[in-house]
Parts: C-alpha cells; structure tokens; sequence
C-alpha cells in the first residue's frame, strides 16, 4: 500500500480496495488519511508481509531509511539497497498468508502487486482457486533473464494469455481513456512512484507470451548498458551525469517496467466492484 499513492486512484474510481502494507508506520499514516473510507468499509488495510504460507512466527521486516518503498523482507534486497547508500533497520512484524486473505475477501477483479521479492508468491497462491483476477500486474524481473521467464509460465499456468509491459519510470505522463473504460474518468494526475492505470484503460496493445518475451530480450540489454550493476554505473562521473540526464529530460534511463496480464476467461467491459 505503501502511501495509498494507488489506493486514492483506486477508490476514486469507484472500486473497493483491501490494501496491504508491512510497514507500521506507513499503516498509521494511511489509517489517518483513509479514515472516511475505512469507515464506510470501502477500504480494508491488512498488517503484516506476505510471506510463504509455512512462515508463522513473527518475520523480519527491512525498513529502509532512505526510501520508504523498498522495505523487504528480503534480505539479500536489503543488502542490495545498502551497497547503494541506502540503509535499512530490521523490524519484527507480523506474517501475512496471502492465500487465507483471498479465501476471507475473495479474488479481486485487478491484482496489483509489488512487495519487493515477493510478488510471485501471491501469484502462487492463486493456483488454489478456480477463480482468478481478471487482470494482474507484478514488478517484472530485470536480473536474470530465465527468472523472468518462470514469471512468464507462472502465469500462463494460471490462465493468463495477453500481456502489456509498462514503463514505469514514465507514470506521470499516462493519460487516462476518456470515456475510461474502468468506471468513471477522473482526470487523474499520477505521481512518479505510483502503478498508473489499469486493465481496459491500458495504452498499447495486449500481444501474446512469445512477443512479450522479445520485447524484455530489449530490455535487458538496455538494463545492462544503463542499470544499477552496468559498467556506466560504476564511475561517480558518469553515475552522476545518468542521473542528472534522467532528472533533466525525465527519461527513464533505464527505470523499470511492470508486467500486466490479462485472464483468458476475462470479460474486456466487466467492472467488478473491488480490487
């Protein structure tokens, strides 16, 4: 849930949310700004990290100190964050199963999920139910490129079959469809930081799993030139002057980009009331 930077938009257009944020601080602030929409029971906050189902003791949490947004229970991405300058301190928090909360809610029309290093296993839990979203969106893979792949025929296990890649490092310029297609049309100004549209509202077109992987065989090379472990990353001159370009011509260089899909059983008009 992070801030609500999602959950505003979200309830905005109409949909009920159950929202889930490990932070307890981040909790707090979200309880204060959401306190109208919690009360009416259009927003359901869960407290804890997802983690596997076999975790049933308290879980250590990676706040990290820096950037509220990549706080993990992973600790190799804490570790990751910290050779970048950015430090984190451990927290004791409790575990959430993923799995029991869609059996308490239900599933969701829309999935949105980034949870720093465990995204797949809400998409795990979700080979339990006969019922699926209809459409799902995950932080993809930019490391290893057979990672990416199993994220790939993770989904296509579950019955998802065409497929939009995002650039997130461009959110602030989306534009909403005008009419939307997803409820009412609101207008919205996204934040850098936030996940941006959805479902139908989508730009571009829904291309298979083959053409998918083509598109991220691009990418990855472009992850190489320009990405955190790339050669140009190495040296303070040419690190600075990437992020002084970047924050220049606000060109992502190289960002990161999400992996929508969309269930081969979905209906392109549905509008389900919850997310």
């Amino acid at each position: 849930m992070h801030k609500g930077e999602d959950t505003h938009y979200y309830l905005l257009k109409g949909f009920d949310v159950v929202a889930f944020e490990a932070d307890p601080d981040l909790v707090q602030f979200s309880k204060r700004r959401f306190k109208k929409e919690i009360d009416q029971k259009r927003l359901i906050i869960i407290e804890g990290a997802i983690v596997p189902e076999n975790f049933t003791k308290k879980v250590k949490f990676y706040k990290n100190k820096k950037n509220s947004v990549w706080g993990t229970v992973v600790k190799d991405w804490a570790n990751r964050n910290e050779a970048d300058g950015a430090y984190s301190i451990s927290i004791d928090i409790n575990p959430v199963n993923f799995k029991e909360s869609l059996n308490k809610f239900g599933v969701p029309y829309y999935l949105k999920i980034d949870i720093e290093g465990m995204d797949l296993v809400c998409c795990e839990a979700l080979l339990s139910f006969n019922d699926k979203p209809s459409y799902i969106s995950i932080e993809s893979e930019k490391v290893n490129f057979e990672s990416l792949k199993k994220e790939f025929n993770l989904l296509d296990e579950l019955g998802y079959d065409s497929y939009k890649i995002i650039q997130q490092g461009s959110i602030s310029k989306q534009k909403e469809k005008k009419p939307s297609l997803e409820k009412k049309f609101l207008g919205y100004k996204f934040l850098e930081g936030s996940s941006g549209l959805f479902g139908n509202d989508l730009p571009g077109e829904w291309i298979n799993k083959e053409k998918a992987l083509k598109i991220y065989e691009k990418i990855f090379i472009f992850y190489k030139i320009f990405g955190d472990k790339s050669f140009l990353r190495r040296s303070l001159l040419t690190k600075y002057f990437l992020k002084a370009f970047c924050k220049l011509t606000k060109i992502p260089l190289p960002g990161w980009h999400d992996t929508h899909a969309r269930h081969n059983a979905a209906n392109p008009l549905k509008t389900s009331n919850w997310l």
